[in-house]
């Protein structure tokens, strides 16, 4: 094959090795390759619907192009020497049809609004099979929940035993962070849906495009309003990294979590062996892996996105360079969380809690303290901040039992709490864990009455989701598929 027949006219000269490899981009065009032989079909059917080109050179072309969609781009089109796979693939069609065909697919178009093209068009498939997969982990923890309505647990703040609660609703709140991730990629991915094609290099083209066409034959909704927007904006990717970073984010609390409740201090889980690993040393250990490395995806998206801010915050309009080094960060923070949200939801759906261990400490460290402060308000007419500081005052001297809170009582209110009506059956009541839980039944409580009905909407929401993915996915096959018919038909 060739050199680059881009460097030909203007730039005279050869590159060494290391300067080729310091400007190519061969490693991540991998991830955009099928993409822009979309584009170099929909650009071609565009010339030849305009009569922009005539219909040897399109036939000759189109051909070329199916048996690479057919069969895979040559490894020599990822060569270091073209910088990019576009100029390598470009080569390659002029090796196969001669430069007077092969020479004019490249009219209308500069590889400024082709690479923004394929970014958005494999980005909108990832986004998709993510709130997919966002899809499948919320069943997971739905269905989870829903095993555990009335399991009682500790609650924890500042990792101190706080009050109980319940695994359902620990689940549901994980399942809630999730369910905004899945809103946020649904809205990020309206503003990826745009194409930039016949944008060219950043002040659109003389040839008489329809760009309303081409976008279509590629499944976007529109074309981009503005060809300098179009080719300069990263603002979607920089979304769509945001959007991730939130989401691995909560995936790496929830793996903080499961890490250590899988220990034997903790106790409350025994994740399935296909999710650990032993000791090279060792032979007893059960490490949770998986969710350690997850954690550490968590960085890598946010790496990403620190990355791509930084590599956008200094550029003036319109395309430059240095776009080139945000797509790998664009790939790697979109693959950290489509690698781990999948086996994130088969953590959580192999696992086994032990209930009896969380029963028996969601009583421990006065966890239902503020339930008795709550019914000496209710029940026996104290204020609020005078019933927090008897039984703080109680719990400082370690129990609470009559005695201990009616001392409290005295000391820190000077009132009796025996003489307005408590009693040591009454306190027992009070400070049992299944008790404060029943009684928190207001909406988003943990009481079962009201996990339910936040299982009942979730569901709901949950179905809505999955149904969005199927749909956007089944459109933008379908738009793939008319567009190979088309370019099939050419060729007849």
């Amino acid at each position: 094959m060739r050199s680059d027949q881009i460097r030909q006219g203007r730039l005279a000269g050869e590159r060494s090795g290391d300067l080729e490899h310091f400007l190519a981009s061969m490693e991540t065009d991998r991830w955009i390759a099928e993409a822009d032989i979309l584009v170099d079909m929909a650009h071609l059917l565009g010339l030849v619907r305009q009569g922009i080109i005539n219909e040897a050179p399109a036939r000759a072309l189109m051909a070329a192009l199916l048996d690479l969609h057919d069969h895979g781009i040559p490894e020599e089109a990822f060569d270091e020497r073209f910088e990019d796979v576009h100029a390598g693939k470009e080569a390659y069609l002029i090796d196969r049809v001669g430069e007077d065909f092969g020479g004019r697919l490249h009219m209308g178009r500069s590889r400024n609004d082709e690479v923004a093209t394929c970014i958005r068009i494999r980005l909108k498939e990832e986004m998709i099979a993510l709130v997919r997969s966002l899809a499948d982990l919320r069943r997971t923890l739905l269905d989870v929940a829903a095993a555990h309505t009335e399991t009682v647990m500790p609650g924890f703040t500042h990792l101190q035993h706080a009050q109980p609660t319940t695994l359902a609703h620990y689940l549901l709140a994980y399942e809630q962070a999730f369910s905004r991730d899945t809103a946020r990629l649904r809205e990020a991915y309206a503003r990826v849906d745009v194409s930039p094609l016949g944008s060219a290099a950043f002040a659109s083209t003389g040839f008489p495009l329809d760009r309303a066409y081409t976008a279509a034959l590629l499944g976007f909704s529109r074309p981009a309003p503005n060809s300098m927007d179009a080719v300069a904006a990263r603002d979607f990717a920089i979304e769509v990294l945001a959007d991730t970073t939130a989401m691995m984010t909560t995936a790496s609390r929830l793996c903080e979590e499961l890490v250590l409740w899988s220990t034997a201090f903790v106790g409350f889980v025994q994740l399935d062996d296909a999710y650990c690993s032993s000791s090279s040393i060792m032979p007893q250990k059960k490490n949770p892996d998986v969710a350690e490395i997850m954690r550490a995806k968590a960085g890598t998206a946010a790496g990403a996105l620190t990355a791509a801010v930084t590599i956008v915050k200094g550029l003036p309009m319109s395309y430059n360079r240095d776009l080139q080094e945000l797509t790998p960060h664009l790939r790697r923070g979109v693959e950290a969380a489509r690698q781990s949200i999948p086996l994130l939801s088969g953590m959580i759906g192999t696992a086994t809690f032990n209930t009896g261990r969380m029963a028996a400490e969601a009583g421990r460290g006065f966890s239902t303290a503020t339930e008795l402060a709550d019914v000496l308000v209710r029940d026996y007419g104290l204020a609020f901040r005078t019933a927090h500081r008897i039984v703080g005052r109680a719990v400082r001297h370690g129990s609470l039992d009559l005695a201990t809170v009616e001392g409290a009582a005295r000391e820190a209110a000077g009132l009796s709490v025996v003489e307005r009506g408590l009693n040591q059956e009454r306190i027992d009541a009070v400070l049992d864990p299944a008790h404060a839980v029943a009684v928190r039944s207001i909406t988003g409580g943990p009481a079962p009455a009201a996990v339910a009905v936040q299982l009942a909407v979730q569901q709901e929401l949950l179905a809505g989701d999955a149904g969005w993915a199927e749909e956007t996915d089944t459109a933008l096959s379908r738009a793939y598929e008319h567009l190979i018919l088309e370019s099939r038909k050419l060729v007849a």
